[in-house]
């Protein structure tokens, strides 16, 4: 059985992001798509999809169309009430409700992998404890929260 993935939105945007600031990020998203994603289960939320219809930005269309090419969670009542836990103990801004509802949807589904490169809210070592304090607490699943980086297959080459 394969393990599971789930994507936020960094993840399609930076396959397709064409900044030089995060040039590096949106080779090594594209490069862990083309090579690894077959060894996964790839999932998504409704979540994801809205906030890559939020806004206008280069290269939007193309994130959606990649987006809604991939399975989506159901929607439940109680990934909304995990979201609310997160935000009432500040594991996210409270404008950042929608990583809330990412590290909820992954939680609540088991999911082995948050893949995302937000590195402030969401892969951060000094969030990941208080992350895991909080889903003991609701005797949630505590997926591991990793960019893509932390994914690519181990190499047996010797340096």
């Amino acid at each position: 059985m394969k393990r599971t993935v789930y994507l936020d939105t960094t993840i399609p945007n930076y396959y397709f992001d064409e900044r030089e600031s995060i040039k590096k990020f949106a080779e090594i998203t594209r490069m862990w798509w083309q090579e690894e994603r077959h060894n996964f289960d790839v999932w998504i939320s409704e979540e994801t999809l809205n906030e890559l219809s939020e806004g206008i930005y280069p290269h939007q269309k193309e994130a959606i169309e990649f987006a809604v090419k991939l399975p989506v969670l159901p929607s439940d009542e109680k990934i909304v009430e995990i979201a609310r836990v997160y935000l009432e103990n500040h594991l996210v801004p409270q404008v950042l409700k929608g990583d809330a509802l990412h590290l909820a949807y992954a939680s609540f589904y088991k999911i082995d992998f948050l893949v995302t490169w937000n590195c402030n809210h969401l892969a951060n070592a000094n969030k990941k404890q208080h992350i895991r304090r909080i889903n003991t607490r609701l005797n949630l699943f505590t997926p591991e929260i990793v960019t893509p980086l932390e994914l690519f297959t181990e190499s047996t080459d010797a340096y």
